[in-house]
């Protein structure tokens, strides 16, 4: 557990009204917190404050069911300053676009606004549930869509979530309509606090190692040895030396346990470079 309470501030990937703002509200819910947030450009604007606010946290998205890992999330992390900069908490927040409309009546849409990217993730449901000659106005974002439904009739419709639909006031008409229903975003959250152990809990490790013969399966060995369950690894090149690799590792248990301790004094001596990103809860719903 961690608390949340001295936190004043909370910075997340905008714009206002996004996935990310979602993840922002279902942790303070989830926390029983409520503080100040900032909506920010990009992930690393977002660990540079963090950084630099010793009272602030961040969100960031890591990982989608479609896109895989967020590289930039790791990447960021890694490069901080601040080695107490560390994953907190995760949250897993399914993407689920819906209809949004000023009107309540479904069949008299006619004309659509929204993103590109988004129009791309919904087309089963645009092709099978609108008329085939809808017009079609793309927008820069979700939100914008919203928006721009003021400047038109009751006929037109555009695609957001529901927080969106909430703030802007609009109906929703049809609820999950993109084509993958299964798709989610797991989030993390980083800050400079301490977690202690609860139940079921993970930690995350940053390393590289030598381009030895049999060097990573030497590391993945002592996992094995102290009774530690891999639950993730993936490799990433490292920004200060395209020859090297970052291993990201991600296992069962906190880091205060002692045979995570073991483990981690004899990876140690054999990486280029380690670091310590985090022992978190295992996320429920």
């Amino acid at each position: 557990m961690t608390d949340f309470n001295q936190v004043k501030n909370i910075a997340y990937l905008g714009p206002q009204y996004s996935f990310s703002e979602m993840a922002v509200d279902e942790f303070m819910l989830k926390n029983n917190i409520n503080c100040f947030t900032t909506p920010l450009t990009t992930i690393k604007q977002i660990v540079e404050y963090v950084n630099k606010n010793p009272d602030t946290i961040g969100i960031l998205p890591v990982e989608n069911t479609l896109d895989g890992t967020i590289r930039e999330t790791y990447d960021c992390i890694i490069s901080c300053q601040n080695p107490n900069i560390r994953i907190l908490e995760e949250i897993i927040l399914p993407v689920e676009y819906c209809l949004l409309s000023k009107t309540t009546e479904f069949y008299s849409i006619t004309g659509l606004i929204a993103p590109p990217r988004v129009i791309s993730k919904c087309q089963n449901f645009l092709n099978e549930e609108l008329p085939r000659n809808y017009y079609l106005i793309e927008s820069p974002s979700m939100i914008e869509s919203a928006y721009s439904l003021r400047n038109y009739n009751l006929t037109y419709a555009s695609i957001g979530n529901k927080k969106i639909a909430q703030s802007c006031m609009l109906n929703i008409l049809k609820e999950n309509i993109n084509d993958d229903k299964n798709n989610r975003t797991k989030y993390i959250v980083i800050g400079d606090y301490e977690t202690t152990q609860s139940v079921n809990d993970k930690t995350t490790v940053a390393l590289t190692i030598s381009h030895a013969p049999g060097a990573l399966l030497n590391i993945l060995k002592v996992f094995a040895q102290n009774n530690i369950n891999l639950t993730y690894i993936s490799s990433q090149i490292s920004k200060k030396d395209p020859n090297e690799y970052i291993f990201i590792i991600t296992f069962d248990g906190h880091v205060e346990k002692s045979n995570i301790m073991n483990a981690i004094s004899e990876i140690k001596p054999h990486t280029s470079f380690f670091r310590y990103l985090g022992s978190y809860k295992n996320y429920k719903n």
